[in-house]
């Protein structure tokens, strides 16, 4: 079975490793991270199921982190924090936090909360984006009700521009994504030689496509 990764912000050195050690210990992937501006970065990578954050960043708040990352991503988030206020509560709820524990907690109840959600996610599993539909359960896809073909590297090539939708992937962090995690060699050219082929096959209009956009010098964007 395929282990849940969870990306912990969070600048308490004892709280960030007491938590890294013991959802390692339950047989997570843990990703520990400090700062505002690591962890944007971390979450930008894609491939993780959730986000603990600490509402009190070194160089930011966790309120102004979830509200940039549901710009372009519904990864669950379980926000942290020691400001136990019914405003930072209802703040936090309002930007898209799944759910929100003052310190000091509960371990018991943290994990009971996060096993809550990543159930739910698991369940949740077809996405509807424009005339598109993905399954993932099954891992096909439609187009207006209709199944498109894709090759097992186009369909995570989908899955991976539409779960950062709105959100400017690089060249750089879609072949690590799709590719280098395989160990494959793959050149220059291989990214856009695969997005032309996605395009065929899920594009009205190839020469001017409604969902995958080049942001020149950036990379690609799914626009929705």
């Amino acid at each position: 079975m395929e282990k849940h990764k969870i990306l912990i912000i969070e600048d308490d050195t004892d709280l960030r490793e007491g938590l890294s050690f013991s959802f390692f210990s339950d047989g997570y992937d843990v990703t520990e991270t400090v700062t505002k501006t690591e962890g944007l970065r971390e979450i930008a990578k894609g491939g993780y199921d959730i986000v603990l954050l600490d509402c009190n960043l070194p160089d930011g708040t966790g309120f102004e982190l979830c509200k940039e990352v549901r710009g372009y991503s519904n990864i669950p988030i379980i926000m942290l924090t020691a400001r136990d206020t019914e405003l930072d509560e209802i703040k936090a709820l309002e930007l898209g936090v799944n759910d929100y524990l003052s310190k000091p907690f509960s371990l018991g109840v943290l994990k009971a909360r996060m096993k809550r959600i990543l159930k739910e996610k698991s369940e949740t599993t077809k996405i509807v984006t424009g005339s598109l539909s993905i399954d993932q359960s099954i891992c096909k896809v439609y187009k207006r009700g209709e199944e498109i073909f894709l090759s097992k590297l186009e369909y995570r090539l989908l899955l991976y521009l539409v779960e950062n939708k709105n959100h400017i992937l690089s060249k750089e962090q879609i072949l690590e994504k799709i590719w280098d995690s395989d160990g494959k060699y793959v050149d220059n050219n291989t990214v856009s030689v695969n997005i032309s082929r996605l395009r065929m096959k899920i594009e009205d209009d190839v020469s001017n496509p409604a969902w995958i956009k080049t942001v020149h010098g950036m990379g690609y964007i799914w626009k929705e």
